[in-house]
């Protein structure tokens, strides 16, 4: 009897051992450079040969190792969402308001780039904008916390931001986060529901909760401005 016990117990502790071995080269296999996880985001960028998305110890590294050309940009926010970091850069211009937002995701080996972009729009003295933006759609089998609408706030005056979309005939309305990130400087973003599609409705609102600039945007990529109610 002790004899079948101890060969039982023998038996379940090569099959976790086994099981855990398995993972592991899964794991290995999925999130290296090169792997099932890049292969899905090339399919997905419509690219022929696999990209080699690089590991990092910090999302800021992992980022850094992808977008090299961007080692200029200065990271302005951090915000932790389910999965991995998303961060915000920006390049120095005093022509163009512009932003850039990565999204790196957190793995067992470490942190890789996951998604992103970014854009940057002219100023202009003579109609100035209250506010830019940018939307990135979810995306289909690939981990993140996308949809997502981010932008400059440009005119002091915005105070809180709303989007409203509509899920089964319903309005809903997805407050908005300002950040800080420079004397007398916000960005913006929204992290809508994973079910949510266009229209859009972006609206600003000053401290009295008066709404004084609001556009419906339609398509799901689109970049843009908005501008002072008359």
């Amino acid at each position: 009897m002790k004899l079948q016990i101890k060969r039982l117990i023998g038996i379940c502790l090569a099959v976790v051992i086994l099981l855990i071995s398995a993972l592991l080269t899964y794991v290995y296999l999925n999130d290296r450079p090169g792997g099932f996880s890049d292969q899905r985001m090339s399919k997905l960028l419509g690219v022929d040969e696999t990209i080699h998305i690089p590991i990092g110890k910090t999302p800021e590294s992992a980022i850094q190792k992808f977008r090299t050309e961007q080692l200029s940009s200065q990271i302005i926010h951090e915000e932790p969402v389910e999965g991995g970091m998303i961060l915000f850069t920006q390049r120095a211009s005093s022509e163009s308001s512009n932003l850039q937002m990565e999204y790196a995701r957190k793995r067992i080996l470490g942190w890789k780039w996951g998604w992103g972009g970014g854009y940057g729009i002219s100023k202009s003295s003579s109609n100035p904008s209250a506010m830019d933006y940018m939307s990135m759609p979810r995306l289909e089998h690939i981990e993140s916390p996308f949809p997502i609408i981010f932008g400059n706030v440009l005119n002091p005056a915005i105070k809180r931001i709303t989007v409203e979309t509509k899920e089964n005939g319903t309005q809903i309305s997805t407050e908005a986060k300002l950040v800080e990130v420079g004397a007398e400087r916000n960005i913006w973003f929204v992290l809508l529901p994973s079910t949510a599609s266009t229209p859009f409705n972006i609206k600003a609102l000053n401290e009295e909760g008066i709404l004084i600039a609001s556009k419906e945007i339609e398509d799901p990529n689109d970049i843009g401005s908005l501008m002072i109610k008359d």
